[in-house]
């Protein structure tokens, strides 16, 4: 059983009444609530500032995302453990979650008691997602992030150019490589991601999961 008041917390939401009601479910069950950002710039300078035990963080907030604010932290050695909540049940954000390695994923819809299970979790050093989520999506998730590390250093550079929308004869001018080594290296990455073989898969899942590839 974990000591609440122990426990140090940061929570930022640009909701200011689901903030709020955040903030009084933790103070009214004895957490220590140390700050509360209504932005990512907020949130940013309140975890680098105090470096809670957990964070929870909004993922879409004004001037930085809770993405955002989770890897500009992490870059900056916090030691904070993140929990993101959300509305979003797609599979390109629990990509991202994955690809930033963040604690915990739980929607909004998530009860209290999830949230308190999912805190027990991270502390102890594992990973929690909401129990919403379907085992198929997550463990969809955790094979796009594994197939992404089989990419050579040329793939994951055109991989990144195709997720910015850039043709084929782009890249090559871009690269200063042939068209036909461009396609060539298309075909490697469509088979390392397990991709549909034909003209605009690859385009449409890079479009799809931009941001988790910008971090390679």
């Amino acid at each position: 059983m974990i000591d609440k008041n122990s426990i140090t917390l940061i929570i930022a939401d640009d909701h200011p009444l689901l903030l709020k009601g955040l903030y009084e479910e933790f103070t009214r069950n004895n957490y220590n609530v140390l700050g509360q950002g209504k932005n990512g710039t907020e949130a940013l300078q309140l975890i680098l500032a105090h470096e809670p035990d957990i964070a929870f963080l909004d993922i879409d907030m004004p001037y930085l995302t809770g993405f955002e604010v989770i890897k500009t932290a992490k870059e900056k050695g916090v030691k904070t453990k993140f929990i993101v909540l959300s509305f979003h049940k797609e599979q390109e954000y629990i990509s991202q979650a994955k690809a930033l390695q963040i604690n915990g994923y739980l929607l909004k819809e998530d009860s209290f008691f999830e949230i308190e299970r999912c805190m027990e979790n991270v502390l102890k050093g594992e990973y929690c997602f909401s129990r919403s989520f379907e085992a198929d999506l997550l463990k969809s998730a955790s094979d796009d992030i594994k197939n992404l590390q089989l990419l050579t250093p040329s793939e994951s550079t055109i991989l990144k150019m195709v997720s910015q929308n850039k043709s084929s004869h782009e890249i090559a001018e871009a690269l200063f490589i042939s068209i036909r080594t461009v396609e060539k290296h298309r075909s490697n990455i469509i088979n390392k991601l397990k991709l549909d073989p034909n003209n605009n898969t690859l385009t449409s899942w890079a479009l799809s999961n931009k941001a988790v590839i910008q971090k390679l």
